[in-house]
């Protein structure tokens, strides 16, 4: 198989690079490296069957002609700066909708319809329904980030009918481990080494969110993508279990032996659009025959690891 990855110098996408080109597949690879780091592809460069395109997914012609030749789309490139979405709204659209519309073009062009595309379980809102399964009537959006994931679920689902495609939708809770760059265990670590004797906390901590270590997010992905094929395969991908901010923050201070005085700035939400609990029912993927192997403690440790071994990365 060739694929062609998105955001493919991206946290998530890079580990999905590597992933591919070990399984003997070929990949090519399209980044703006606007949040990805050349340094994720390191391994990936080493290898003839990986081809990188530097160029953003606003370029409709370059996306096109990138694609040629390839068999399937991962999909995983968006706007990353989630938590300030309000400062700058034409980002969420432009670079998760338009960018996905972009897409399912040069697919279209290149005759390519198989697509997975990394959703978010930001798109069910503050759900009525815990733990939210995929069918959840969708309440009013949040966040400009879940809105604009979700207007590129519907631009998906209506080229599957339109034009045969067969789609893989993934809804993830927040993913951590090893090329992780950004998020609350990277901005507590990097809090912590600065001033171990201080803590800020957006929020009032008892905010409850649910993770899943980057491996096993592989795995369901690709697990699912082996295992299903009907026209619009929709998953959600997380752990059955979830955690306080305030238990992450006890996991990572215990792991770096130090013991903060916390300050906490706000009330059940951290920022505008902040979903104060977040926990998806993955029965589904389940019965499929995937469970995770790491627990979300266990996954944040792993991530405080990576961190405390690549300092650079705090530096970027």
């Amino acid at each position: 198989m060739k694929y062609f990855i998105t955001g493919c110098a991206g946290f998530i996408g890079s580990n999905l690079t590597d992933r591919l080109l070990q399984q003997g597949h070929e990949v090519v690879g399209f980044d703006n490296f606007s949040t990805g780091l050349a340094e994720f592809l390191t391994t990936a460069k080493q290898s003839p069957h990986f081809t990188l395109i530097t160029g953003d997914l606003l370029d409709k012609e370059l996306v096109e002609k990138s694609m040629r030749s390839c068999n399937a789309v991962m999909h995983l490139a968006a706007n990353a700066d989630v938590r300030f979405g309000t400062h700058h709204p034409h980002k969420d659209l432009e670079q998760n909708t338009i960018a996905t519309f972009h897409v399912l073009e040069a697919m279209r062009a290149n005759h390519i319809q198989r697509i997975a595309f990394a959703s978010t379980g930001s798109i069910y809102g503050e759900a009525t329904i815990i733990p939210t399964p995929e069918e959840a009537p969708f309440p009013v959006q949040t966040s400009l980030y879940g809105a604009s994931k979700l207007a590129a679920e519907g631009l998906i689902q209506a080229y599957c009918e339109g034009f045969n495609f067969q789609a893989y939708i993934f809804r993830f809770v927040s993913i951590l481990g090893e090329r992780y760059t950004h998020g609350h265990v990277f901005d507590f670590y990097k809090q912590i080494l600065n001033d171990p004797n201080k803590l800020y906390v957006l929020g009032n901590g008892k905010q409850r969110k649910s993770y899943l270590y980057i491996q096993d997010c592989l795995d369901a992905i690709l697990w699912a993508m082996e295992k299903v094929h009907n026209k619009v395969n929709i998953f959600n991908l997380g752990t059955d279990e979830y955690c306080e901010v305030n238990h992450s923050i006890n996991w990572i201070c215990q792991h770096l032996g130090v013991a903060p005085e916390k300050t906490y700035e706000g009330s059940e939400r951290g920022w505008i659009g902040d979903n104060p609990f977040i926990f998806l029912d993955c029965s589904n993927i389940r019965k499929l025959g995937w469970t995770p192997k790491y627990r979300i403690q266990q996954g944040i440790i792993r991530t405080v690891d990576f961190l405390r071994n690549n300092h650079w990365i705090l530096e970027r």
